[in-house]
């Protein structure tokens, strides 16, 4: 009768590399499967090291006490000659209680003279080496460590242990770490196990948040179980980031909404006046006028475009590149001679204090834009007889700002009619424009603009109330160290002519 054949064994398809199917295989898997083998082959590698050094010390024992013995026994040849070493052979294999030791004394000819073993091994040649070997003794087989002396008068002498007991328990060593190493194989694979279920519920977590967010739910978070371990920060970190993108789409959302709303007024018009020019103008001079309206108000609308593209520009860092030392004190005071003449028409009136010097590291033309920025509003916000204060000093001791904690401290502040608290904390948002100033002309993009630059050169913006009015502060870290003599050089006379 014919055996039935048996089904070949499975095989990894052709052309399939082990790495490719390595690398095919689920991260999870993978690192349970290197979590895994790592322990299996350290216990394996910490159970022999244990065997190897037990039982080295074993037969380091047994040498020991074997070179001891002939010691021992060379000093009775010494001191008694012949008769006295075979005396003590004879007394030290009466009191031998193990019935371990082997001694054999014999003549030139081979003849025994003392000891338990009734001829000498054929294969003890040497006297320089260890030998192990299975002799009959008392009846019974056994395994025995020996090593051959010479004795003058080429007398020969043997001294050995029977090792019976070494070897059970070598092989009872032997046992016990290979079934702890099974043991040990075994809590290896539940390890694995374990392992690769806490990645999978990691995964799986992120997987599901992240599946629920593309899907629209803005709204859901990975889970904390307040534990403060590694599982917790990882949840942690990555709900913070969802919480920032959750932010950045309402501001998305909010400038969308602004802009629509912004620039519907200014194209509507510009469209009505056109339409109303074309089809009721009398006359040339009409015509032009209301196409020139129409074309201020795009101009306007432009405006507010570029001022997002500069704001967009700022905040990627596309300006640092242009970050230079130079003296701040000039460049303010170029800003504030500007806007005198724009105070004086509003009948205002413009205070400038300013440090002697003022050493920065940063982009001259931005930190000019950002204080203009800041005395626009002012003087456009503040009532005719007041006043609007410009003042930019070096404030040293602050943690965290520049070489040794300086920073310089610009500071404008109105006499207008401020803003209120809720008002500030939403001040620097794109579009939100107060409840006051909803009548005035603008864009509401000035104070995220200011924002912007602030940020790009690692300050702070502070808007609080001067009762009356407002005080707009920029702390922005002075110039880094060795660049004192490129401060000094850019603070000449003819440095703002360059």
């Amino acid at each position: 009768m014919t055996a039935p054949a048996r089904p070949a064994p499975r095989r990894a398809p052709r052309g399939v590399s082990p790495l490719r199917w390595w690398r095919s295989r689920s991260v999870s898997l993978r690192f349970a499967l290197v979590y895994g083998m790592v322990f299996v082959v350290s216990s394996l590698l910490f159970l022999s090291v244990v065997w190897w050094g037990t039982v080295g010390m074993m037969e380091r024992r047994v040498q020991q006490a074997v070179t001891a013995d002939a010691g021992a026994l060379s000093d009775q040849w010494i001191s008694g000659g012949l008769p006295t070493l075979a005396r003590t052979i004879e007394e030290r294999l009466e009191q031998n209680v193990d019935d371990d030791a082997i001694y054999l004394l014999v003549d030139p000819a081979g003849r025994v003279i003392a000891g338990n073993l009734t001829a000498w091994p054929r294969t003890i040649t040497r006297a320089d080496r260890w030998y192990q070997l299975q002799i009959s003794r008392s009846g019974s087989r056994g395994v025995v460590v020996i090593h051959a002396f010479d004795l003058p008068e080429r007398f020969r002498l043997l001294v050995g242990r029977d090792v019976r007991g070494r070897d059970i328990l070598r092989r009872l060593l032997t046992d016990t770490l290979l079934w702890a190493w099974v043991m040990l194989t075994i809590l290896a694979i539940g390890g694995t196990l374990l392992v690769r279920g806490l990645f999978r519920r990691i995964i799986h977590s992120i997987t599901r948040t992240t599946a629920a967010i593309a899907q629209g739910d803005l709204g859901r978070r990975m889970a904390v179980t307040g534990s403060g371990q590694e599982l917790d920060q990882i949840a942690i970190t990555i709900n913070d980031m969802l919480d920032r993108i959750s932010r950045l789409m309402d501001g998305v959302r909010e400038v969308s909404n602004a802009i629509a709303h912004d620039l519907r007024t200014p194209i509507a018009r510009a469209r009505t006046l056109l339409e109303d020019a074309s089809l009721h103008a009398r006359d040339p001079d009409e015509l032009r006028a209301a196409i020139d309206t129409a074309v201020g108000n795009l101009d306007n609308i432009t405006a507010v475009f570029e001022a997002l593209l500069r704001i967009a520009q700022i905040e990627a860092g596309a300006r640092r590149a242009a970050f230079t030392p130079f003296d701040l004190t000039p460049r303010l005071r170029d800003i504030a001679e500007l806007y005198e003449a724009v105070a004086e028409e509003r009948e205002l009136t413009l205070a400038v204090h300013l440090s002697d010097t003022l050493p920065f590291y940063g982009d001259a033309a931005l930190i000019q834009q950002a204080v203009a920025n800041l005395l626009d509003n002012a003087i456009k916000f503040s009532p005719p007889g007041g006043t609007v204060t410009l003042t930019a000093l070096l404030q040293p001791g602050r943690g965290g700002y520049g070489p040794r904690g300086r920073a310089v401290v610009i500071s404008v502040r109105d006499t207008g009619i401020g803003m209120q608290p809720d008002e500030l904390a939403r001040a620097s948002e794109r579009f939100y424009r107060a409840n006051t100033a909803r009548d005035t002309p603008g864009s509401g993009l000035g104070l995220s603009l200011v924002q912007a630059i602030t940020s790009l050169h690692g300050g702070e913006l502070d808007l609080r109330q001067a009762q009356p009015g407002l005080e707009a502060r920029l702390l922005l870290p002075c110039a880094p160290q060795g660049t004192a003599a490129m401060t000094q050089a850019s603070s000449s006379p003819h440095a703002g002519d360059r």
